[in-house]
């Protein structure tokens, strides 16, 4: 289940990138499309109840879902409004750093002006 905030979003959409089997997970399914448990165990160094373990953990973070099943076969495919989120949340915070920098580069530019004058 999905956090209902998008902090809590973010932040489990970071937990999950944590981990370079998910990571991978995740890199494969973007590179070659949907695809089952099995599918992924065969194309990765990783036992199928290993990437069954990973991919519940993608979906909780809601990075991936379980689409319709095909008789047993379950394909798992992206979802990138976890991803979009992350990146609203991440940019929100750069935006904060960036007016913070700023702020301290015209404090420091007022600081030399008045310098400055002081020395003339």
């Amino acid at each position: 289940m999905r956090p209902p905030d998008s902090e809590g979003q973010a932040v489990a959409v970071f937990a999950a990138l944590t981990d370079p089997t998910r990571r991978a997970l995740l890199e494969e399914l973007a590179r070659a499309g949907p695809a089952t448990v099995t599918d992924l165990a065969r194309r990765l160094p990783v036992s199928r109840q290993a990437v069954a373990k990973h991919l519940g953990q993608l979906a909780e973070a809601g990075l991936i879902s379980s689409g319709e099943p095909v008789g047993r076969r379950h394909p798992y495919r992206l979802e990138p409004a976890a991803i979009r989120t992350a990146q609203v949340w991440l940019a929100r915070l750069a935006n904060r750093w960036d007016d913070r920098l700023a702020a301290l580069e015209d404090a420091l530019d007022a600081t030399d002006t008045n310098q400055g004058v002081t020395q003339q």
